[in-house]
């Protein structure tokens, strides 16, 4: 018989994440360290204070800097990229870890109170 794990009301298995993230598709500027003013308008798929999961019209490369803001232009993060996968012809998936968590994006680009 095959152990499965089980959950416990605290405990959690872990998925690779220390954080929960939330599905949101929220819109946002993203544009390379590089060259800030080429951004592009996209839209994120989910979101914590750690990192974000956005959509690009470009590859990039891993550990480049990225920029990643709301589009009202407020609180601009820079993030370094952890992965970036083919999601179709000229569309990328773009896994971004925040380098300053110190902040609450998250709760700030949603709109919303995250303790």
């Amino acid at each position: 018989m095959k152990d499965t794990p089980k959950r416990r009301s605290n405990d959690r298995l872990l998925d690779g994440r220390i954080e929960k993230r939330l599905s949101e598709s929220v819109p946002v500027y993203l544009a390379s360290l590089r060259e800030p003013r080429a951004r592009e308008q996209t839209v994120t798929e989910n979101v914590s204070n750690h990192g974000a999961r956005t959509i690009s019209k470009r590859f990039w490369r891993t550990g480049e800097a990225a920029l990643i803001g709301p589009l009202t232009g407020e609180f601009p993060q820079l993030g370094r990229v952890v992965y970036c996968e083919q999601k179709t012809e000229g569309r990328f998936c773009l896994g971004l870890e925040f380098l300053d968590r110190s902040g609450n994006w998250r709760g700030i680009i949603l709109g919303l109170s995250v303790a």
